[in-house]
């Protein structure tokens, strides 16, 4: 008598395997078949799990929202001067990306096309936002160069933060922290008014 294989994926695995492949193949070049065969599983086992690849989408992004949203509510990020709570963020937020970095590397790629998309990119927006506002009250508190326009300090400082989704892979001589700090002196140390 043979038994049937059993389906050892969970929500959270299959998850996994669903990040990978659409960062591989991007999200509108992945269907329901690549995502079975990644996982080895059919594709009624999947959508016992979930309705379809869209819910699995909107479970990535939201995993790595929430990481990104959850810094703004630390101590660091609402308490002291708006520099040190704006440095505060933009550190915990490269910790964020490296821990979550299958995550936030998809965050960071959707388009806009389906309407967890359309959702995950005004919520991208959204927290682009709240640091660009502290990067505003730092200026206004003297805290940040003058001679430097704060809007193409913001985009300049989210360029440098996203694109190590594109070049950075855990290597064992630098730790998430030691990554985070060269990403924070190097973006603040020209930003910042010289100090006495």
């Amino acid at each position: 008598m043979t038994t049937a294989r059993r389906d050892t994926y969970t929500p959270e695995s299959l998850l996994s395997v669903a990040v990978q492949v659409f960062n591989e193949r991007g999200y509108d070049g992945t269907s329901m078949e690549h995502l079975s065969k990644a996982a080895g599983i059919s594709k009624s086992s999947i959508y016992h799990h979930v309705a379809g690849k869209e819910e699995l989408l909107q479970r990535a992004v939201s995993r790595a929202l929430d990481g990104l949203f959850s810094v703004l509510d630390e101590p660091g990020a609402v308490r002291g001067r708006a520099v040190e709570r704006v440095e505060y963020v933009t550190r915990r937020t490269v910790e964020v990306l490296v821990d979550e970095l299958p995550y936030v590397t998809l965050l960071l790629r959707v388009r806009g096309n389906t309407r967890t998309e359309r959702w995950a990119l005004e919520r991208r927006r959204e927290f682009d936002h709240q640091v660009a506002e502290l990067l505003k009250a730092a200026a206004a508190d003297g805290d940040l160069r003058a001679d430097v326009d704060i809007r193409l300090a913001t985009r300049l400082l989210f360029g440098m933060v996203n694109s190590l989704v594109e070049w950075y892979r855990p290597h064992p001589g630098t730790t998430p922290g030691q990554l985070a700090d060269a990403v924070v002196h190097m973006a603040f140390d020209g930003l910042r008014t010289a100090r006495p």
